[in-house]
């Protein structure tokens, strides 16, 4: 019998309402550490009374990194597995004997599954792994934001996709904060691919292009950046921006920059696609679209959007279908789109039309 302690750490602010659920959730643990970083509300009143153990201290500059090693540094060292989890995820029943199970002399982090978002169904829509299941004594926090367990030693890591996190974010709190602290980080270390990438994403999400473009490039061109995954989404990203900016042409040839960097992802061929059936070339997005459903597993080594994995991606082709007159094609299509979208009255109505349309054609 396996006898690893595990500890539960995690730093919040304000978050009284997700205290009762997520104590129920990390509650398997051994012990459960909280460190508040200047909560207003009854956050810390609440944790107390479930019986977990808070501390307090605030952060001048604030850093994500700072905030983590400090709840980190309060691990007890008796504790052989530091397990950081913040107050709006959830683990999925059972994840402490997984851990367990998974756990030996060698192995220094975990990496599981993260579902980041959810659909109107309730079902995974933004799932990739996270690996901040961790060794005691073996990991420092980096980077002001998006911050990352950097390994003191050489690690070993496991796989296990069988423990599960879920997020349920509070959509109402700002995160205006991430763009002068990625900017920030980025100054310190102008060399980590991984934040320059998520700085040129974060521009992106500001609707600031020409800062987008320019910083996702320098991602491009960094010596470091060799992951293909984080490569094409970079280039997926460039992409978006000339699209908004009105550039077409130069955003379908960033759209096939990104399927040559990582033909195993969906995501490029039907943002590709999206662009042909937009101009009305129904052949060009009925063949990319073709080709992201050949691809019938999500990727286990990056971020999995929404839109190519729900209803989208075969309420489109099913369009492209119907307009290039092949109605069976079309009618099958849109079925299954309906399947993952129940409850769309529009993809009723085109399965109507394409059933007499397959009617008139036999």
């Amino acid at each position: 019998m396996k006898n690893y302690k595990v500890c539960v750490y995690a730093i919040t602010k304000n978050e009284e309402k997700f205290v009762k659920r997520w104590v129920d959730s990390v509650k398997e643990a051994d012990k459960i550490i909280v460190l508040d970083t200047g909560s207003t509300d009854k956050t810390v009143e609440l944790l107390k009374e479930l019986g977990v153990e808070v501390h307090t201290k605030q952060f001048v500059p604030w850093r994500f990194d700072d905030a983590r090693n400090a709840s980190l540094a309060l691990v007890p060292k008796e504790y052989d597995i530091c397990v950081c989890i913040d107050l709006d995820e959830v683990f999925e029943k059972g994840w402490k004997e997984k851990v367990i199970n998974a756990w030996d002399e060698t192995t220094t982090r975990l990496k599981y599954t993260y579902n980041w978002s959810f659909d109107e169904y309730n079902k995974p829509a933004t799932t990739f792994l996270i690996n901040k299941i961790h060794k005691n004594n073996y990991y420092k926090w980096t980077h002001p934001v998006h911050e990352v367990l950097t390994p003191l030693k050489e690690e070993h890591e496991k796989i296990v996709e069988e423990i599960v996190v879920n997020h349920y974010p509070d959509k109402t709190k700002s995160r205006s904060s991430y763009l002068p602290l990625l900017e920030l980080s980025v100054k310190e270390d102008p060399e980590d691919d991984r934040n320059m990438h998520y700085l040129g994403r974060e521009y992106m999400y500001y609707k600031m292009w020409d800062k987008s473009i320019e910083t996702l490039k320098k991602h491009l061109n960094l010596k470091t950046a060799v992951w293909k995954d984080e490569r094409c989404a970079s280039m997926r990203f460039i992409a978006r921006c000339y699209e908004a900016k009105d550039n077409k042409e130069e955003a379908k040839k960033w759209y096939f920059k990104a399927i040559d960097e990582a033909p195993y992802l969906r995501e490029s061929y039907i943002e590709l696609a999206y662009i042909f059936y937009e101009e009305g070339n129904y052949l060009d997005a009925y063949i990319n679209l073709r080709r992201a459903l050949e691809i019938k597993h999500k990727s286990n080594t990056y971020i999995n959007e929404e839109f190519a994995w729900n209803s989208f991606v075969y309420d489109l082709i099913s369009i492209c279908a119907f307009n290039l007159n092949y109605y069976e094609e079309a009618l099958y299509y849109v079925s299954k789109a309906i399947i993952l979208d129940p409850n769309n009255l529009r993809l009723q109505l085109n399965l109507e039309a394409m059933e007499k349309y397959v009617k008139k054609s036999e």
